[in-house]
This record gives C-alpha cells, structure tokens and sequence, in this order.
C-alpha cells in the first residue's frame, strides 16, 4: 500500500541567525514527508561548510532521506550574509518567503508550513511594526485577531490571550469578547488538531493572587470569571481563574489538556522553564497548519556545535502529526 507522505514547507528565517545551520543539520535526518526549504543556496552551502558538512541540493521533490540530499527554493539576498550579524536588506526577505509558503498552503500545495526564527526589531521599520510571526501569518490567513498562540510538547501545552505587547497594555486588551474568542477557539482547535474530546483548560489569573477579591486589581472581577462561567455554562471544563505562581505545579500538568495565560511571560516563562529547547510553537485558529521552534536567532550559537535542534525536529514532528 502506497502511504501519502505530508509535503512541508520550511522558511528558513533569519538568514544571519540559526535557522540555516539548522536546515544543514535537518539534511542529514531522515524524515517521514516530502520537504522544501526555502533558503538562499549560497548561504545554505556557507553555513553548511561551517559544520564541515557537504549537502546537495536535489533538483526534484521527494521524500526526505537524511543523506545529505535536501530539496530547496532559492531566495535571492541583497548582501552575502554575514553570520550572527543581521543585515535588513537581507532580512526582509523573510517576509517574502512567509508569504509563499502561507499562500501555497492556503493552495493546498503544502500540508504545513514550518517557520524558523526571526528578528522582530529587524523587520520592524519606521512605518511598519512587525510584532511576530503568528500575528503576520493571522493576516496573511485573514484571520487577524483570532488567532492564539500555543506552546506544546508531550507534557504540556500553553496558550496565551495576548502575544507580543506591553505588559502596560495587557489589561485593556483583555476583554470579554476577546477572552471569550480566545478560549473558544483553544477549545475547538485542542478538539479538532489534538483530538481532544472535552478539553480541560486551567485559566490563570491576570494580577498577583489571582486580583485576590479585588485587593490587587480587578481584570477577575469584571472580566475573567464572568466570561468563564458564561462559558462553563454552556459546557466548557474550564478551572479559573488561578494565580499563575502556582497554576504549573504537578498535580495541575496532570490532569489540564491545556493552561490559558493572560500574557506572554506569564504563560512561557512556566513553559520554557519546564521544557526548554523541546516545545514547538503552533499558531491556532488559522485555516492552515503553522508550526515554529521555541527559541530566538541565537546569533551567538551560529556555525557552532552548540545549537540543539530538538524543538525542530519536534515542530516537524508536530506539522507531521496535524497534517494527518
């Protein structure tokens, strides 16, 4: 019997980061799916040459045997690239790349698109902010402001309610429709992808001790509880709200499918804590499959033999396993 293999997408990211040393180590991994990385080869070839490592670029797609072979679409750069110093000439291509692979998947022409790490300061000009993947991508998808990220790995999975903003603009953004947005589409997606047939899902709080009654604030008062036991009523398995200092402990990894925090540092820093370096990031609430690794460019770590490819390997993973 003939099994149909996923077709994956790789933008390799910042060209000055990790990204393309990371695209190296993947030609010499054997994987279950058909994988185009979207790369400039000069640079790919340099940064494999770094790893003293010979890869060959393959003229047609296939199946990804891990023997040095890897199949890659050229993207010109403005400059040679210069490792671990970012270049926004070259940079902004990035953005070119995210909008092939996006557009092929929306196509159908991919299973999944897999996104390797950017710089958000470099991309971001003066008339154009650029806040992150998972935003951009929502955009692109047309489904701006209804997309959520999630952290995940085998143990434990982490959402957010707001992304890459100000900690000073994390109370006004969260309001009840907005919440309620959020929760419904983590329930529905943990459903859907993850094939969870009632999701548990432990909600933090968004001040010290959960606003405790209304002494540290009242975002739970008059926003989070009340959408909460709207939704439990009408059958959602929702805990909340908790404080986030003791949301993560054991007992509560054990029986959540999923914690919902009220921002980014509030909900990563618990994940990467417990499962740096082996989490994959994964964008809900888009018609497309997208999944990232859990770490930054790490300019530092370029062309050495100090970067660790698991949370690649397990984005791919990942893409692998949702496609199906």
């Amino acid at each position: 019997m003939c099994i149909k293999l996923p077709s994956i997408v790789i933008n390799c990211g910042e060209p000055a980061g990790i990204g393309l040393d990371l695209c190296v180590f993947l030609a010499f991994k054997k994987i279950p799916a058909k994988i185009t990385i979207m790369a400039n080869m000069k640079a790919l070839d340099a940064r494999a040459k770094m790893h003293d490592k010979k890869i060959n670029f393959t003229e047609n797609l296939s199946s990804h045997k891990g023997n040095g072979n890897i199949y890659v679409i050229d993207v010109p750069y403005q400059s040679d690239v210069n490792p671990g110093k970012p270049n926004q000439k070259n940079s902004l291509a990035q953005l070119k790349m995210i909008d092939y692979g996006v557009r092929n998947c929306l196509n159908k022409n991919y299973d999944a698109i897999i996104t390797l790490p950017i710089s958000k300061e470099i991309l971001t000009t003066a008339k154009v902010k650029f806040t992150g993947h998972t935003e951009y991508i929502s955009n692109l998808c047309k489904t701006s402001k209804k997309e959520v990220m999630l952290l995940a790995n085998k143990e434990l999975k982490v959402a957010l309610v707001t992304t890459h903003v100000a900690v000073s603009k994390v109370s006004q953004l969260i309001t009840k429709a907005k919440l309620t947005s959020v929760i419904k589409t983590l329930h529905l997606d943990l459903q859907k992808r993850f094939k969870i047939k009632s999701p548990k899902i432990i909600i933090t709080g968004l001040n010290p001790h959960a606003g405790e009654n209304g002494n540290f604030g009242n975002e739970e008062i008059k926003t989070i509880t009340p959408v909460i036991e709207n939704l439990k009523s009408q059958g959602f398995d929702l805990i909340g709200p908790i404080p986030a200092d003791t949301a993560f402990v054991p007992k509560n990894i054990r029986i959540a499918d999923c914690f919902l925090a009220m921002f980014h540092d509030q909900g990563l820093s618990a994940f990467k804590a417990l499962s740096f370096g082996q989490g994959v990031n994964i964008t809900l609430g888009l018609p497309i499959i997208r999944t990232s690794v859990d770490h930054g460019t790490a300019y530092n770590l370029v062309g050495t033999n100090d970067i660790d490819p698991k949370s690649f390997y397990q984005a791919i993973d990942m893409a692998i396993s949702l496609s199906k």
